[in-house]
């Protein structure tokens, strides 16, 4: 099958402070040509330009149609550069990049859209910026303005939209255009969540229907619910492509599980966050086998460790750990109080690690950060650290049950069900009157 986007030898460089011009006329062309030498002496004689960057660096890599690829990278990796090279916003420096296809881009919130003119009016200017046809656009008009959920807003300046209703309307637009590509950087990221599912749901059934598309995304739950293959860009260059579960999982392997997120420490214990009477050394977050990756699955066991000094004899001091969902919900507390640790422990002055053991199959995905309170006597809350320490629970089956494949909830504990058969049939007593009761109902039907 031929490739619908081949991509061969791309590269693309800036000069920092320099004016970068997107596909220029012939006059800015041969302007440009004859001050490059006069450039080239400024510089110094052609000697080394340290003000070149290379956004992105020979790239190589073909997109079948009907295929969804993610494109996942930190900021500043070449991604955004990369999908306006294909959209054909700017030109790359050598290299090419074919597209065998019509193309809607939406690299940025409220692109083709004019302050003063109204949603309605808009609706026909970004189509026609999109290659709509006028009557294109009259004949999906209603169901562009029913999948935005913005008729009340219709004949408002769209100079008083929010960034979510801009979002709303650009992508309402471009998804209706029903392009062969199509290319979406972040939007959905100032969405709220309904619509970020129907979007979603819309980039999917695109893609059911052959259309291919190009998903930049920092949110890896998306890019696995969606995403049949991914690239991983960093400084411009392509660091691994493959399946989606393989790729995000050595990415997040290296950045998410990044061992400054998951750990803090103070050697000083003068300077250490706390007070007279407790200190803290060390906050961390690691797997329990040392062997696992440091990224954590939904099926990853772990530890949370906290390390302090204890300043007083017989403080009876203890821990307590309030863990908080990206949605700032406690998504559960706990502590080694004197009920765990029996009521005379602790009580020496010291260095104490107290370690909190966390089952897998209990947390759902997402963000999580972590609150350590110290507390004196079981009930006295002397200190309360708002730890850095934060980590990703990732579940790499990448199942398709809600919005971005996520089961709702602050946990998604594996419990144990049991079903047996407790009747023959409904209502009936014996085999020979289920039987019976299945006959005439199919010969009702």
């Amino acid at each position: 099958m031929k490739p619908i986007v081949r991509v061969e030898s791309l590269s693309k460089k800036y000069r920092l402070g320099a004016r970068q011009s997107a596909y220029g006329t012939l006059r800015e062309s041969l302007v440009e040509a004859m001050r490059a030498p006069f450039d080239r002496l400024r510089r110094g004689n052609g000697k080394p330009d340290d003000q070149i960057i290379w956004a992105l660096k020979n790239l190589n890599f073909e997109i079948e149609p009907g295929e969804v690829l993610g494109i996942i990278g930190r900021n500043g990796a070449g991604k955004s550069t990369l999908l306006k090279v294909l959209s054909r916003i700017t030109e790359p420096t050598s290299g090419r990049a074919q597209l065998f296809g019509r193309v809607a881009s939406l690299l940025e919130v409220g692109t083709g859209f004019h302050p003063e003119l109204t949603g309605r009016e808009n609706i026909y200017l970004n189509g026609a910026v999109l290659g709509m046809k006028k009557a294109e656009i009259e004949r999906k008009f209603d169901q562009i303005v029913e999948f935005s959920e913005l008729e009340k807003f219709l004949d408002t300046p769209v100079k008083r939209y929010s960034s979510g209703m801009y979002m709303r309307l650009a992508f309402a637009v471009a998804s209706h255009l029903e392009p062969e590509i199509l290319v979406v950087d972040e939007v959905l990221a100032v969405g709220d969540a309904q619509f970020q599912k129907k979007s979603l749901g819309k980039m999917s059934s695109a893609a059911t229907k052959g259309r291919t598309v190009l998903f930049v995304s920092h949110n890896m739950i998306a890019v696995q619910s969606l995403c049949h293959r991914v690239i991983w860009l960093d400084q411009g260059e392509i660091v691994e492509q493959g399946t989606t579960s393989s790729v995000v999982n050595s990415y997040l392997t290296a950045s998410v599980g990044d061992e400054r997120s998951l750990e803090e420490t103070w050697d000083n214990v003068a300077t250490a966050p706390g007070n007279d009477i407790v200190r803290l050394r060390r906050v961390r977050v690691r797997p329990q086998h040392e062997e696992a990756s440091r990224s954590l699955t939904t099926k990853t066991p772990f530890l949370i460790e906290v390390e302090y000094w204890n300043l007083l004899p017989g403080a009876r001091l203890h821990i307590a750990l309030h863990l908080y969902t990206e949605q700032e919900i406690i998504a559960f507390t706990t502590g080694n109080g004197p009920e765990v640790a029996g009521q005379d422990s602790f009580t020496r002055m010291g260095l104490f690690r107290g370690t909190c053991y966390v089952p897998d199959n209990l947390l759902n995905t997402g963000r999580h950060r972590l609150v350590v309170l110290m507390v004196r006597d079981s009930n006295s809350v002397i200190f309360r650290h708002e730890s850095s320490v934060s980590f990703e629970i990732l579940d790499l089956e990448a199942r398709q049950v809600s919005s971005y494949g996520r089961e709702p909830g602050v946990v998604q504990p594996l419990l144990q069900w049991a079903t047996r058969e407790i009747s023959e049939g409904p209502g009936a007593s014996s085999n020979e009157e289920f039987a019976t009761h299945r006959e005439q109902s199919a010969r009702k039907g």
